[in-house]
Order: C-alpha cells, then sequence, then structure tokens
C-alpha cells in the first residue's frame, strides 16, 4: 500500500492586515483583508482554516509556494500570528510581505517597500516589535487622509469607503494582488519600478 505525503512547506508568507468580524468588513483598516479575498476569488479557494489566531491557506503565488495568512487578533496584535507562522514554517523575516493600509496615501494608491519603520501603524509596529526587525517588503494601499484635524484617527481607519472610493479600493486590491506575486516571482525592484 502507498502513502501519499504532501509537502506542507511554504516558501513564503503573505500576510494581509485588517480586523475580524462584520463590524469591521470593508473598513478603511481591513484593506489587507480586501486583498485576500480578491486573490482566494481569482483562484477559487477559501482563506478558512483557523491556526495562530489567524485565518489561512497555502496556495501558489509567483510560481512559488506561499502561505495566506489574515490574523484575527485585530489589528494591534498582529505580529503574534506572524511569528508562529514563521517559526513553524522557518521562513525568514525577507520572505514575510505584509498588505495593509496607509492614510498618508491617496485613496487606491500603492506603495511597495522593501523594509521601514512602522509609520504609526499598529500593526506593522507589532509584527516589527514580534518578529525581529522591519527587514521585510511590504505593500501599502492609500486609504486616504483624514478630512479634518477634529476627527479621531480611529474612527477615520474603522469607517467604509464612499462608493466612488469602494471601485477605486478594488482596483487597487487587484493590482496589489499582481504586485504581491511579482515580488515573490521578480523581486521586490520589479514591483516598486512597476506599481510605485
Amino acid at each position: 500500500m502507498f502513502f501519499w505525503k504532501s509537502d506542507n512547506s511554504v516558501s513564503w508568507i503573505a500576510v494581509f492586515l485588517g480586523n475580524p468580524g462584520l463590524r469591521y468588513e470593508n473598513t478603511r483598516h481591513n484593506v489587507g483583508f480586501i486583498v485576500a479575498d480578491v486573490i482566494a476569488d481569482a483562484r477559487k479557494i477559501t482563506i478558512n482554516r483557523m491556526k495562530w489566531s489567524a485565518l489561512t491557506t497555502t496556495t501558489k503565488l509567483g510560481g512559488d509556494s506561499a502561505l495566506l495568512l489574515k490574523p484575527q487578533t485585530y489589528m494591534n496584535l498582529s505580529g503574534n500570528s506572524v511569528r508562529q507562522a514563521m517559526k513553524f514554517y522557518k521562513v525568514p523575516l525577507d520572505r514575510v510581505i505584509v498588505i495593509f493600509d496607509d492614510v498618508s496615501l491617496p485613496v487606491g494608491k500603492l506603495r511597495i517597500r522593501r523594509s521601514g519603520s512602522a509609520g504609526g501603524h499598529n500593526g506593522i509596529k507589532d509584527i516589527i516589535a514580534k518578529c525581529g526587525g522591519d527587514d521585510f517588503p511590504r505593500i501599502r494601499i492609500g486609504v486616504g487622509s483624514i478630512p479634518n484635524s477634529e476627527m479621531d484617527m480611529a474612527d477615520w481607519v474603522l469607517s467604509k469607503f464612499s462608493d466612488s472610493d469602494k471601485k477605486t479600493i478594488k482596483d487597487s486590491a487587484q493590482k496589489a494582488a499582481t504586485a504581491l506575486e511579482m515580488i515573490i516571482e521578480s523581486g521586490v525592484d520589479s514591483a516598486m519600478a512597476k506599481f510605485n
């Protein structure tokens, strides 16, 4: 009798930042989740296996094996899930790609970086603190700056997109999905040259 053993190894971890629950669905802070859903829909897969306090699945991205990870711990504790997945798969930090929202960019604008500071983003801050540094590629998606100084930043990032911005964000999410594959297949510099 022959037993087929699946290879559970992955070479990359794609981390999509957001907050769990219907209350936060399609809010500015959940742009990472929107990108994950675009990838899942295009590949007809589901990101629904709960592991390390995250929804996960594995797939091929850019011709290589990747873990798709949607932390379910709320934004400011995202590093817990990422650290556990890195340890389990023995994936180095420079092969962890994080996709998240950025209030300093216009709605829909992509910005890809090889590494960098948290820039005030609590999810990135937690990943840097818990995963060994800031040397990981990231895809930032603009969600627009706070409309007035009297509005609380938390209220802004947890607000939903206007109807006109929804289409822009959907288009940007598809570009971000393409950029993610390009980083894996051709490197960060190629993706930066095309999308920045």
